[in-house]
C-alpha cells in the first residue's frame, strides 16, 4: 500500500494482525512508475492495480510493522525534536523583544518547554536501558567521543536498520552516498540525494564534534581540506565516515549479543 501521511498505519497493522503480509511504498515512486507506463488516469481501481504492478516489478518484500517499543521510541524522539526546535525558536524571538509582557510570556513558554525536554529525555533513557539490544548499542556508540544520548536516540528511532545492512547500503539509505550521473564519455558531478534527513542532519553536527577528539577524523578532514575539496563535500564525507563507523560498531554489537544469547 502507499504511504498516506500516517493514515495507512491502522490498515497496515490490522493486515499483519490478520496474517496478511504487506509493505508500505512511496506514493511518489508509484506515481512516476505509472506515468512511465503511460497511465495518467487516477482512480482507486487503477491505483490499486498500479501499486500491485509496481510491487511486482520492484520486487517489494513484505515488511513487518515495528514493535511497540520501537513505535514508542520513534514517537518520543520525534516529539523531543519538536520541543527542541520550539525552544530554539522561542530563544530567537526573545532576542528581538523588549516589551516586559512579551518577554514574560516567552520566558514562561521556554521554562515549560525545557521541563518537557527533560521529561522526554528521561523517558527515552529509561526505554533504551530496558531493551538489551538498545542498551548494548547505546554503550557501543558512546565509545566514540562526541556521540551523546541525543545522537543515540535519533539513530535507534530513525535508523533501526543500523548494523543490519552494508556500509554502502546504509550510506545510500541516509542520503550520504554520492549518486552517479554519467552518460557516455560524460562524467557528471556526483551529488547526494534523498535519504533520511533527520539522521543526516545530526550526523553532520556530530561529525564536526567527533573530529575534534578523534585523530583519525581530524586527519581525514585535514586531508580533504588540503586537497581543495569544497566545505560541503568535506562535511558530507565526514558524516559518511561517522555513519560507516557507527554501522560497523552496531554490526559487531548485534553479533556479540546474538552469541551471548
Amino acid at each position: 500500500m502507499e504511504a498516506t501521511g500516517g493514515y495507512e498505519k491502522l490498515a497496515f497493522g490490522l493486515l499483519w494482525a490478520a496474517g496478511i503480509p504487506c509493505a508500505i511504498v512511496n506514493p511518489r515512486s508509484v506515481r512516476r512508475f505509472a506515468e512511465a507506463m503511460g497511465w495518467l488516469e487516477k482512480t482507486d481501481r487503477i491505483d490499486a492495480g498500479l501499486i500491485a504492478w509496481y510491487a511486482e516489478v520492484k520486487r517489494i518484500a513484505a515488511c513487518p510493522p515495528p514493535s511497540e517499543a520501537q513505535e514508542r521510541l520513534t514517537a518520543l524522539v520525534g516529539r523531543l525534536r519538536q520541543l527542541t526546535e520550539l525552544k530554539v525558536m522561542q530563544l530567537n524571538q526573545r532576542r528581538l523583544q523588549t516589551d516586559p509582557t512579551v518577554l514574560a510570556s516567552i520566558d514562561a513558554v521556554i521554562a515549560l518547554v525545557r521541563g518537557q525536554i527533560r521529561q522526554f529525555e528521561r523517558e527515552i533513557a529509561r526505554l533504551i536501558a530496558a531493551d538489551k539490544l538498545w542498551y548494548r548499542l547505546d554503550q557501543t556508540f558512546r565509545s566514540i567521543k562526541g556521540v551523546a544520548d541525543r545522537t543515540v536516540a535519533r539513530l535507534m528511532a530513525d535508523l533501526p536498520e543500523i548494523g543490519l545492512i552494508s556500509n554502502k547500503a546504509i550510506a545510500k539509505l541516509v542520503g550520504l552516498a554520492p549518486i552517479a550521473k554519467d552518460s557516455g564519455k560524460l562524467n557528471g558531478k556526483r551529488r547526494v540525494r534523498g535519504g533520511r534527513a533527520s539522521v543526516r542532519s545530526i550526523l553532520f553536527l556530530i561529525a564536526e564534534i567527533v573530529r575534534r577528539y578523534d585523530p583519525d577524523f581530524a586527519a581525514f578532514h585535514r586531508k580533504l581540506t588540503q586537497a581543495g575539496k569544497a566545505k560541503k563535500a568535506v562535511r558530507i564525507a565526514l558524516a559518511r565516515k561517522l555513519l560507516v563507523r557507527l554501522n560497523a560498531k552496531a554490526r559487531d554489537a548485534r553479533q556479540q549479543l546474538a552469541l551471548a544469547a
